[in-house]
C-alpha cells in the first residue's frame, strides 16, 4: 500500500481513483462568515469535509443498485473562492477492484455541499449547490477519463 492508501495490482485488480468536484454559491456575507468562522453551528469547512467522507462510505445506502465497494482512501477538500462567491469542493476516492468509485466521489462532493448549505441556511437561503461533475477516473475497461478542464 502506498502513502495514499491505494494498493498496487493484485488478484482483485489495480488501483482506481476517481475525482469529483462541485461548489456552493452564496452571498459575500455568508462566505465571509465561513472564512471568519462566525457560523453558529461551527467550523463549516471541517464539518463538511467529514460529512463528505462519511457520505462516500454511505453511497450504497443512498443510491439504488450501487453496491458496497472496498474504499481504500477518501479525501475531501473545501476552500473559499471569494472572487466566485463560492465554496469549492473536490473529492478523491480510491479503491482496488473491478468497479470504480465514481458514485462515491460524486456523493462525497454532494454531501459536503449539502452540509455547507445546512450549516449556513440561517444566513443565506439563496445558496445553491452546483457544478457537481466527474473530473477524473483511472483504471477499468474504459481506461482513463479526464474532464476537458481538469489539469492535474
Amino acid at each position: 500500500m502506498d502513502a495514499h492508501g491505494c494498493p498496487g495490482p493484485g488478484a482483485h485488480g489495480g488501483c482506481r481513483e476517481q475525482r469529483g468536484d462541485g461548489a456552493v454559491y452564496m452571498q459575500a456575507a455568508t462566505l465571509r462568515a465561513i472564512v471568519e468562522q462566525q457560523v453558529t453551528k461551527g467550523d463549516v469547512l471541517q464539518v463538511a469535509r467529514i460529512a463528505g467522507i462519511m457520505g462516500a462510505k454511505q453511497t450504497p445506502a443512498l443510491i439504488p443498485m450501487c453496491h458496497p465497494l472496498e474504499i481504500t482512501n477518501v479525501e475531501v477538500d473545501l476552500w473559499p473562492d471569494a472572487e466566485g462567491l463560492r465554496v469549492c469542493i473536490e473529492a478523491r476516492v480510491r479503491n482496488r477492484g473491478r468497479t470504480g468509485v465514481e458514485m462515491e466521489a460524486l456523493t462525497a462532493v454532494t454531501v459536503a455541499g449539502l452540509t455547507v448549505y445546512d450549516m449556513c441556511k440561517s444566513l443565506d437561503r439563496q445558496m445553491r449547490l452546483a457544478d457537481v461533475e466527474l473530473l477524473y477516473k483511472s483504471g477499468g475497461k474504459s481506461g482513463e477519463y479526464r474532464h476537458r478542464e481538469y489539469q492535474q
